[in-house]
């Protein structure tokens, strides 16, 4: 692994609980890691500490094969060649784009500098504004140029701490494939701190989700959204709720055969190998919802509690009759109102459960 973290943890003095306890992850060179999480997960530290600001009370970090962090000694932030963007952009207002750029990299010769701040400014597309100041740009551009600045020095590794939280939700998701597009063209390795989940999915190849110190997962965003592995995973990533539902075993032809019961009725279509290891009893299904079906037609009937316009589709929130609450997902031509009621099934490809807790109504 180009970055490699093993069994870190992080203790602030005064907390009886650790920022970051036990994680281990890696990077190979030139992906894009992300961190997510909610906020006071530890995130922020964990990127602090790969960028050697924060000391570790266990564990250790390797960068290019060489250890950077232990809890004995730690190679000081100058030394290990990474670059950081950060959520203001920390622009100087008194230096124009290609200074600012620039800034990192003044010990190097005038000819290459320039050609570097030249070169680097063409891949984010900001290669006509070398001689603007950064309050002539938009916050799209002042980012870019802030990315544009950390990239300069040929970094090894390249950390980004939340770089979009100051601008407009259509803005990020957007700028977030756009800066994909650069750390790839860059062949840049990267670790990515944001609390956005579309941001998380746009941008990285791997994806950790945190929560109290701790990486409950480090995986891709498919394999996050249909095989979370544990229980917080499942209710962070996407809309969905957990219901109650029993796993039962059916003899047919002498043959054990497996049933996923829910209160929408009987999961159909569920995965032999799927089917194979569920235990048998009650469990709780996530149903998330792009797993439940607007359909006139069926039995099954919920009532309307509340209900969210996304432009294409609503996302309703619905009470069964049994007391239970799902989610679904509605083209938006259907524009039913609150307190209707109308018809839904399932239709559930990843079938994802966990040990039967007391459920909370949403």
């Amino acid at each position: 692994m180009f970055l490699d973290l093993r069994h870190l943890s992080v203790h602030y003095k005064g907390r009886p609980l650790p920022a970051v306890a036990d994680v281990s992850f890696g990077l190979s060179a030139g992906q894009i890691g992300v961190l997510i999480g909610p906020s006071g997960c530890g995130k922020t530290t964990l990127l602090r500490a790969v960028a050697g600001l924060e000391p570790l009370a266990a564990g250790e970090i390797s960068l290019a094969g060489s250890v950077v962090s232990t809890a004995q000694r730690q190679l000081a932030p100058e030394a290990r060649r990474i670059g950081m963007v950060f959520q203001d952009y920390a622009l100087f207002p008194h230096l124009d784009v290609g200074q600012n750029v620039g800034f990192g990299i003044v010990d190097w010769p005038t000819r290459e500098r320039r050609a570097r701040v030249g070169e680097v400014l063409e891949l984010v597309g900001l290669g006509d504004v070398r001689r603007r100041y950064p309050h002539e740009l938009s916050g799209g551009q002042q980012q870019r140029v802030a990315l544009a600045r950390a990239l300069a020095p040929k970094p090894e590794l390249l950390l980004l701490d939340e770089p979009f939280s100051n601008l407009d939700v259509d803005l990020r998701e957007r700028l977030a494939h756009e800066v994909r597009g650069i750390l790839k063209a860059a062949g840049a390795t990267a670790l990515f701190v944001t609390h956005d989940q579309l941001e998380a999915f746009a941008i990285g190849d791997v994806i950790g989700v945190m929560h109290e110190g701790s990486l409950h997962q480090w995986a891709d965003a498919y394999t996050l959204y249909h095989r979370p592995a544990t229980r917080f995973v499942a209710d962070f990533i996407g809309h969905g709720v957990f219901a109650k539902a029993t796993v039962e075993l059916h003899y047919e032809n002498g043959q054990a055969h497996k049933h996923v019961v829910t209160p929408l009725g009987e999961l159909h279509d569920v995965h032999p190998e799927v089917l194979e290891g569920l235990a048998v009893g009650e469990v709780d299904v996530l149903l998330r919802a792009d797993d439940i079906i607007h359909d006139d037609a069926s039995p099954v009937q919920a009532q309307i509690v509340r209900k969210a316009f996304r432009g294409n589709e609503f996302l309703y929130t619905l009470k069964l009759r049994s007391g239970e609450t799902v989610m679904a997902h509605v083209p938006s031509h259907h524009d039913h109102t609150l307190g209707e009621w109308i018809g839904i099934k399932p239709e559930v490809d990843h079938v994802v459960t966990f040990p039967a807790q007391s459920v909370n109504a949403t």
